[in-house]
């Protein structure tokens, strides 16, 4: 198994991907809306997938948080609200607005695994402040650290009980970027001390199946590489001080924050000490080029993918019911 999350170019496998992946035996794949048509045809592909890996507990990833993030919408789905709706209830009332977000995620557990997603790369831990990129802060729970870990860890329950693994994002912590890593590579200058803040939703949830690293450089930690690239910052601040020993994936390592080949993106990821490596859009080259500049996956990698896809079943509850909750809730505050 190699140590690569891989997207795919459409609506069904073609015959080259199904050649390559069976070859290289990525450990997981990630879906975008250009391979999501409908009920039926999502289930379609995603059985393909545990097929061709001979694996019922395949990770299959989507995207699915909410608002502006969602691959799956109207009108096969309905729309799900974003982090600033939970955080704007929680102002006026903390139980219920958490109460929501349970639910809500259940609601979103129950629709993916319908369709057989495993996980969803959601929820973002993220502390926005006054300047923090719209891409971020348009997304996230809000400015209280403890406010974003409680509502966080909702929907962390509420996803497993749903019937997928949640990643926490974007680690060590995306809300002081200025500028958006798909288009830029943004840099920190917050000392150590103000950081603490950042870290502080990760601490709380540090016993999360998986998580997700951002393209970041900080300068109070490592000057010279961004967190995902980085020994130090994974070590020393994802794996020690936040205490996390979940599944790390990165982001997507085509965004434009990173440079280098594929290839060198990938490796230079795993060298740091990243368990699996997201490349998401299906470009035949740079897959066998990340195949071929990866080894296989490790065995502490291996044990932490396997613990997060163990840590949820199958999913449960009344789909409609858990909307309703969620709506009823929210209308209340």
């Amino acid at each position: 198994m190699k140590p690569v999350i891989f997207g795919l170019s459409g609506l069904v496998l073609t015959a080259a991907e199904r050649a390559f992946f069976a070859a290289c035996e990525p450990a997981g794949y990630i879906l975008f809306k250009r391979n999501i048509v409908d009920r039926a045809q999502v289930r379609a592909l995603t059985d393909s997938l545990r097929a061709l890996a001979g694996r019922d507990d395949l990770a299959i990833l989507i995207d699915q948080e909410g608002g502006r993030v969602a691959r799956m919408g109207p009108p096969e789905w309905p729309a799900f609200p974003a982090g600033p709706v939970f955080d704007a209830a929680y102002e006026r009332a903390p139980m219920t607005a958490i109460q929501a977000a349970r639910a809500n995620g259940q609601a979103l557990g129950v629709m993916l695994s319908e369709v057989g997603i495993t996980v969803d790369c959601a929820p973002l831990l993220d502390v926005s402040q006054s300047d923090t990129t719209e891409a971020v802060a348009s997304r996230a729970f809000g400015s209280d650290p403890m406010r974003v870990a409680a509502l966080g860890r909702a929907t962390l329950e509420g996803l497993a009980e749903g019937g997928v693994v949640g990643v926490v994002k974007h680690m060590p912590g995306h809300g002081r970027a200025k500028v958006d890593t798909h288009h830029h590579l943004p840099t920190v200058t917050a000392t150590d001390a103000e950081l603490e803040i950042d870290l502080e939703p990760f601490r709380t949830l540090a016993r999360a199946p998986m998580g997700m690293t951002s393209h970041i450089v900080f300068d109070a930690w490592d000057a010279d590489r961004p967190a995902t690239l980085s020994p130090i910052v994974i070590e020393r601040i994802i794996r020690q001080r936040i205490g996390f020993d979940g599944l790390l994936m990165t982001d997507d390592i085509d965004m434009k924050a990173l440079s280098g080949t594929a290839g060198d993106k990938a490796a230079g990821a795993i060298a740091a000490g990243c368990d699996l490596v997201l490349d998401c859009w299906a470009r035949m080259d740079e897959m066998v080029e990340i195949a071929g500049r990866l080894g296989e996956i490790s065995e502490a990698s291996r044990d932490r993918l396997d613990r997060a896809m163990a840590s949820v079943g199958t999913g449960k509850g009344d789909f409609a019911a858990l909307i309703a909750t969620r709506d009823t809730l929210l209308a209340r505050v």
